[in-house]
């Protein structure tokens, strides 16, 4: 159970063996809806492939999302996970054998990555660790590395243009965590470790980026407070 933010931090936060060893059950309780999501997305991935397409996990962590997709479809699918976290890959792959899952799980700095032509390319949660210097320089690689028509599906959180708004959805959102059992020192704890770390975008800059990046399409697919999950189209 996650209990990383039980004790004071002595570092900004890091997907350290520490982080890796609670993470599926610090997304459950941390991420409203997380298992939805992530069904969500794989239905509409699979509504959009065929057999042999290739997709690809930017910041697979445990292989949640690749799992489900492997579970949901009965296409045959290249599925393929990038993450440079050595331990949360340790624990992706433990997962992908018990489940006996067909995926291929590579440790790679992802922002020096050189895609290879796919058909779905998905970020969850992933972004908004990336530096926002380098995020549109990320998303230009992703749209040049998918096929035409192919697609990038990403989860975010985001914060909102309305100062007032964007602090009472905040608060609703710890009284989310304290629901699912986080004290307000664990809360106020993760709070801090991820200061300077995790940077989000309102939800217009998000969709912005990916229109500056040429997408044809992009769209709202899924929306909680201040998680959103956006379907671009190249």
């Amino acid at each position: 159970m996650d209990k990383v933010f039980s004790q004071s931090i002595e570092k900004q936060f890091e997907f350290d063996e520490k982080v890796a060893s609670v993470f599926d059950d610090m997304l459950d309780r941390s991420i409203p809806f997380y298992k939805e999501v992530i069904s969500l997305i794989c239905e509409v991935i699979d509504a959009n492939v065929s057999d042999h397409s290739i997709i690809i996990d930017l910041g697979c962590s445990t292989a949640n999302t690749l799992l489900e997709l492997s579970r949901k479809s009965d296409k045959n699918l290249d599925l393929i996970g990038y993450d440079n976290s050595d331990a949360m890959l340790s624990h992706a792959r433990k997962k992908v054998a018990a489940y006996g899952a067909r995926i291929t799980l590579v440790n790679a700095d992802i922002l020096g990555l050189n895609f290879k032509k796919c058909d779905v390319i998905i970020a969850n949660y992933m972004l908004q660790f990336v530096r926002p210097l380098k995020r549109i320089h990320l998303i230009n690689k992703i749209y040049e590395g998918l096929e035409d028509d192919g697609l990038f599906i990403f989860s975010e959180k985001v914060i909102f243009e309305d100062k007032k708004l964007d602090k009472q959805m905040i608060d609703i959102y710890y009284d989310f965590k304290k629901s699912q059992g986080y004290s307000k020192f664990e809360i106020s704890q993760k709070r801090e470790a991820l200061e300077n770390v995790l940077v989000p975008y309102t939800q217009k800059e998000n969709i912005k980026m990916i229109k500056d990046a040429k997408f044809k399409q992009v769209e709202v697919i899924f929306k909680w407070g201040n998680f959103v999950t956006f379907l671009a189209k190249k």
